[in-house]
C-alpha cells in the first residue's frame, strides 16, 4: 500500500520556514514581502481561494493589497491597476485570480505584469525562461509538485514520467521542470492513443486533466508515485482528483490526496515565489 503524501503538512512547514525568512527580512533590511491580488468577478471559488490566501500572507507577516472589482470592470481598469503595482515599490507580486470575466483577455492582462512580479509564474518571459532553467518565477501548482516529490524524498533524475494533461496552468510547465531535472518526460492529451499503455509506464505519474478520477488501478504499475492535481466537484458534493484514490492506493509507492496534496502548496509556492522577489533572491532550476 502507498505511502499518502501529506500536503497540508508539507505546506505548511514551508508556510513557517516563509514567515521566519519574512521576519528576519524585515530586521536586517526592513523590507516586508508586498503582494497585491485582483479579484474580478464574483465566482465561489475564486472567492475562496482569495481568502486562503490573504489568511496565508496574514500567518507569514507579508503585506498585502486586494483588489476586489465589479463583473462589469473594463479591461483597461485593470491595465491601470497593474501599471500602479508594477511601479509600487512595496509590492513584490502580482497576482491576478483566474477565470476572468469573458470580455477580458487573460493573455492581454498577464502580460502587462513584470515578470519580476509575476509570482504565478504565468508570464511568457517566465515560462519562456523555463527552457533555459533560469525563470524568475516558476508556476506555484507544478513547482508545488516538485518539493512535494523532493520533500518525500521522491527520487527525480533518472525516471520515467508521464503526464497526463497539457494545460498551459500545469502539464507544460511540470513537463520543463521535471525535464530540468532529468526526468524522461512523456506528455499525454485528449489525443493520446491507448492511453493506458503510456501511463503504465510511468515511474513518475501525474494525472492534471480535470476528469474525475480517470486514471484507475489497471492504469498504473506497480510501484509507481502517483501525483493528482485534480479538484473535481461531484454532484454528492464530495471532491475527487484525476484519481480513482482507492484503487490506485493498492498498487503505487507514494500518491497525493484530495483534497490534502497538491492544493496546499499552491498557495505556499505562491509566498515562496513573493519571498524570493522581495529578497532579490530569484530562484534557478535546480
Amino acid at each position: 500500500m502507498a505511502v499518502i503524501i501529506d500536503g497540508k503538512k508539507i505546506a505548511q512547514d514551508i508556510l513557517d520556514e516563509v514567515r521566519a525568512e519574512a521576519l528576519r527580512l524585515k530586521e536586517r533590511a526592513g523590507i516586508i514581502p508586498g503582494l497585491a491580488v485582483l479579484l474580478v468577478g464574483n465566482d465561489p471559488a475564486s472567492r475562496i481561494y482569495i481568502r486562503h490566501k490573504e489568511n496565508a500572507c496574514k500567518a507569514a507577516a507579508f503585506f498585502s493589497r486586494e483588489f476586489k472589482l465589479s463583473q462589469d470592470t473594463s479591461e483597461k481598469e485593470i491595465l491601470a491597476i497593474i501599471r500602479e503595482l508594477n511601479r509600487d515599490k512595496k509590492i513584490h507580486g502580482i497576482l491576478v485570480q483566474l477565470p476572468l470575466p469573458r470580455h477580458i483577455n487573460p493573455t492581454t492582462i498577464i502580460e502587462a505584469i513584470d515578470p519580476r512580479k509575476d509570482v504565478d509564474g504565468f508570464h511568457p518571459y517566465n515560462l519562456g525562461r523555463l527552457f533555459t532553467g533560469n525563470s524568475y518565477h516558476m508556476a506555484c501548482t507544478p513547482k508545488g509538485i516538485l518539493e512535494l516529490m523532493d520533500r518525500s524524498s521522491i527520487a527525480i533524475e533518472g525516471k520515467r514520467a508521464v503526464i497526463v494533461g497539457r494545460s498551459n496552468i500545469v502539464g507544460k510547465p511540470v513537463a520543463l521542470m521535471l525535464l530540468n531535472r532529468h526526468a524522461t518526460v512523456t506528455v499525454c492529451h485528449t489525443k493520446t492513443q491507448k492511453l493506458s499503455l503510456v501511463t503504465r509506464q510511468a515511474e513518475i505519474l501525474i494525472a492534471a486533466a480535470g476528469r474525475p478520477e480517470m486514471i484507475r488501478a489497471n492504469m498504473v504499475s506497480d510501484g509507481a508515485v502517483i501525483i493528482d492535481v485534480g479538484i473535481n466537484r461531484m454532484d454528492d458534493g464530495r471532491l475527487v482528483g484525476d484519481v480513482a484514490f482507492s484503487e490506485v492506493l493498492e498498487k503505487a509507492s507514494y500518491i497525493t490526496p484530495v483534497p490534502g496534496g497538491v492544493g496546499p502548496m499552491t498557495i505556499a509556492m505562491l509566498l515562496v515565489n513573493t519571498l524570493n522577489a522581495a529578497s532579490g533572491q530569484m530562484p534557478k532550476q535546480k
